[in-house]
């Protein structure tokens, strides 16, 4: 049995697994109960998802981020779903040892994969187990909003397709508001720009919601730009496995006078709140924000997982590693917090 005496640090909580669900041969979903001193920490908006801390021989741990399926509105305990990939140590190690009654390390939900507005209507496109966070997204919206839903669902064949009885049992509940439409490889073929924009075109209107491989999301946005779809309409979701350890906590600030001296100033709004900053250049805005003793959101600290992401209002930055962001997204004013260094005196961000 997997047991966590005690958390890495201070912002991961254990949490026990409840049930372990195999939806497909090779996927799984992990059922969490939540202490309840931990139960407002882990709220969570549909479409975010967890960071689990999984053992490792070679390197003690190694962080993974995986959605979270469940949605905060129809679910009592947050479901994440893991599919095996081919190499990956993260979810063959959790599909193959997890059982109930096993321990976690669990970071706060996290990530920005999330409808503002649950009445609009959604376009929601998603490949393998790209169809994670974008059940808790249609199930939320189902629930909690009146819009019209369009999934459209690739896979390799009817075998893989995660949540298949759960899907079925939502289109025929919910005929005036939700039209799935799946897409299997092996009698279809991959999906061409072609036939995308064929299926696609009458939901130009929709707010496009995309998750699944790299090949399956570069199509989908080239059909949606080549359909008129403003780039602002169209949001995806992209992991890629954390290399660092996310769980420790960060070492204090260390600022000399010199630094202290020509630091650019930072009106930050969080949560609502407005906080004025002092930004030494050579410090990212996570960094001087933890040393404030804010709650900035963030998971891995690499610029590879956008839990930290904001927006420049006023000023600029500079950002060592920014690959997880669209070109579009950068020219709207998206920065990784974890990344950016102050270029002008003063800014404005908002998360």
């Amino acid at each position: 049995m997997t047991t966590v005496e005690v958390p890495h640090g201070s912002r991961s909580v254990v949490l026990r697994v409840a049930q372990v669900i195999a939806e497909t041969t090779d996927a799984s979903s992990l059922v969490f109960e939540v202490p309840e001193q931990a139960r407002e920490k882990f709220a969570y908006q549909p479409g975010q998802f967890l960071t689990l801390r999984i053992p490792s021989d070679r390197t003690g741990s190694v962080a993974r981020c995986y959605s979270l399926a469940s949605s905060p509105f129809t679910d009592d305990l947050p479901k994440v779903t893991v599919k095996r990939t081919r190499d990956g140590y993260g979810s063959n190690w959790l599909c193959d040892n997890i059982k109930p009654g096993d321990q976690l390390e669990v970071l706060p939900p996290s990530g920005l994969f999330t409808p503002k507005n649950l009445d609009e209507d959604l376009l929601l496109c998603a490949a393998g187990s790209g169809i994670t966070p974008v059940m808790s997204i249609l199930k939320s919206a189902l629930e909690r909003g009146s819009a019209r839903i369009v999934l459209f669902y690739a896979n390799r064949d009817a075998e893989s397709v995660i949540f298949a009885t759960e899907l079925r049992e939502l289109a025929e509940k919910n005929p005036q508001r939700l039209v799935v439409v799946h897409w299997l490889e092996a009698l279809q073929g991959l999906p061409t720009v072609a036939a995308l924009a064929e299926l696609l075109r009458p939901y130009t209107e929709y707010a496009a919601f995309l998750c699944g491989p790299k090949p399956f999301m570069d199509g989908v946005h080239d059909t949606l730009a080549q359909l008129g779809v403003p780039r602002n309409r169209t949001h995806a979701e992209v992991f890629n496995s954390l290399a660092g350890d996310p769980f420790a906590d960060t070492a204090p600030v260390e600022i000399s006078d010199e630094e202290a001296a020509d630091a650019a100033t930072v009106e930050v709004e969080l949560d609502g709140e407005t906080h004025n900053l002092s930004w030494p250049r050579k410090q990212t805005l996570v960094d001087i924000m933890l040393d404030k003793g804010l709650d900035v959101p963030y998971s891995c600290q690499e610029g590879e997982c956008g839990s930290c992401a904001c927006t420049v209002l006023e000023g600029k930055v500079e950002m060592a590693n920014a690959e997880i962001l669209d070109p579009e997204d950068i020219e709207n004013g998206y920065i990784l917090g974890c990344q950016a260094r102050p270029v002008t005196d003063h800014l404005r961000i908002q998360f």
